[in-house]
């Protein structure tokens, strides 16, 4: 399979932002594409001062975060990924959402085109079906942010072809990371770890074991984490949380990973975390921490 040279990334919000920034400042040309105007708006915005603390750090020089930025295009017309060699899905974590996504991604993208999805849950194998090109379909999975988190955890579905599974993982080497492969089962590794550990700190606070400041300040200081997992869920967003949950309960079967009432209710309440402002914490009255 040839090098990839052309990256499409499909979702202006932070994870597709971060993709699309990798893409760019290591050589690929890359489509950015989303409806939403606003949001390629800031996506450019977020991606241009990524780069520009890049910068700052001595990570990348200014001739570098130009020539990246030169690289990067922005879309709303999918039209425009015809050419792509590699396209990542990276929209909202819904198996019926993204099927139809890879089902017009397949019509439109060169029959060489790799199709990868972000997905930090749903069956790759399952998503495959939506197109005519199951062994060319994987599963691609960055840590928030993309552009700073060292892993990619790369799934194969029941068809993802030997050439398929070499060119991502080349791609992500590329992009500098670490490269973990899961078994296509609910939650892959990662989210099958973190995410019961998330819900049960949800189910320590509704049951009134302990206060949420208490409850991070212990695993932040107790077992070494950069973020207590009540703070972590407000950072990946609450309605996420709930829905990797959801993929969990269904596709394992087991009421260990039946969501917390809790969690349910603050999402539908619609404190989903820092990106609306609130969530188990309140980040309206102060600078949000980075």
């Amino acid at each position: 399979m040839a090098e990839t040279k052309s990256l499409a990334v499909v979702g202006g919000g932070q994870m597709g932002s971060g993709i699309a920034q990798l893409g760019a400042m290591h050589g690929l040309h890359v489509w950015l594409l989303d409806t939403d105007s606003a949001a390629l708006s800031r996506a450019t915005k977020s991606i241009s001062s990524s780069l520009q603390r890049f910068v700052s750090k001595g990570q990348l020089s200014q001739a570098a975060r130009t020539e990246a930025l030169k690289r990067l295009k922005c879309t709303s017309n999918i039209e425009d990924l015809r050419s792509a060699d590699f396209v990542v899905e990276a929209i909202v974590e819904s198996e019926d959402v993204k099927k139809k996504l890879f089902i017009e991604l397949d019509k439109i993208t060169k029959s060489s085109a790799i199709l990868a999805s972000n997905t930090s849950s749903i069956s790759i194998t399952r998503l495959a079906t939506a197109t005519s090109r199951p062994r060319q379909v994987i599963g691609m999975h960055f840590m928030n942010p993309p552009p700073v988190m060292k892993l990619v955890e790369i799934i194969r579905g029941a068809d993802t072809s030997d050439e398929t599974y070499h060119a991502t993982k080349a791609l992500a080497e590329r992009f500098r990371k670490t490269v973990i492969c899961s078994q296509d089962y609910s939650g892959f590794i990662v989210n099958r770890i973190l995410m019961p550990m998330i819900n049960e700190a949800f189910i320590t606070l509704y049951t009134g074991v302990a206060t949420k400041e208490d409850i991070d300040t212990g695993m932040k200081l107790g077992t070494n984490h950069p973020m207590g997992p009540l703070e972590l869920a407000d950072f990946i967003g609450l309605d996420v949380c709930l829905s990797i949950m959801r993929v969990l309960h269904t596709g394992l079967g087991d009421s260990k990973y039946a969501p917390c009432p809790l969690l349910v209710q603050y999402v539908d309440a619609g404190r989903v975390g820092r990106k609306c402002g609130i969530g188990v914490y309140d980040y309206r009255k102060q600078s949000p921490r980075l």
